[in-house]
């Protein structure tokens, strides 16, 4: 499979395990805007709401998918403030997900009322098999955080599955 035709993803328990991998896909050269994030409203309010702690990029982008707003103070990380900042985000009440990274705009071209099936067709357009699919509709479900990006090249790769992995990664797939 060609590299441009691969989609990393993974799930992360918790936003210290989120935070951890977000930040090595920055340190990698990845932009915020390269990263996708899908989680439950109710994990964006555990890990990343008000009274979640410090503010960050990967918490502000977590945020302003759900309205919040990136600005909620504290001292920005870098991880934290990527998520907020991402250039699309959107939260879907019907569904209860967060969504943030370019896969927030494909969703929002399909329309509301396509977001479900919108959803599971983009992460098949990420090269994701259904069967992988359903695993992380259940993860999320149980409070998961799904991310995803598109590495650049196999080292790329190699590297953030490994970073992935120590920072508590499960179900990573390449």
């Amino acid at each position: 499979m060609a590299t441009e035709d691969r989609y990393l993803t993974g799930i992360f328990p918790d936003r210290e395990s989120a935070e951890t991998a977000y930040q090595g896909a920055l340190d990698r050269g990845y932009d915020k805007d390269e990263v996708n994030l899908i989680m439950s409203d109710e994990s964006r309010e555990r890990h990343f709401g008000t009274e979640a702690g410090r503010a960050t990029e990967l918490g502000n982008k977590a945020t302003e998918g759900a309205g919040v707003g990136a600005g909620i103070g504290g001292t920005l990380g870098a991880a934290g403030a990527a998520l907020a900042a991402v250039g699309t985000s959107v939260a879907i009440p019907g569904l209860g997900l967060v969504i943030a990274g370019p896969i927030a705009a494909a969703l929002l071209g399909a329309g509301a009322g396509g977001a479900a099936g919108g959803l599971v067709g983009a992460l098949v357009g990420w090269g994701i098999p259904e069967e992988r699919i359903k695993k992380y509709e259940s993860s999320i479900k149980e409070g998961g955080i799904l991310m995803g990006v598109r590495p650049r090249t196999d080292d790329d790769a190699s590297h953030l599955e490994g970073h992935w992995r120590n920072a508590r990664g499960a179900d990573i797939y390449r």
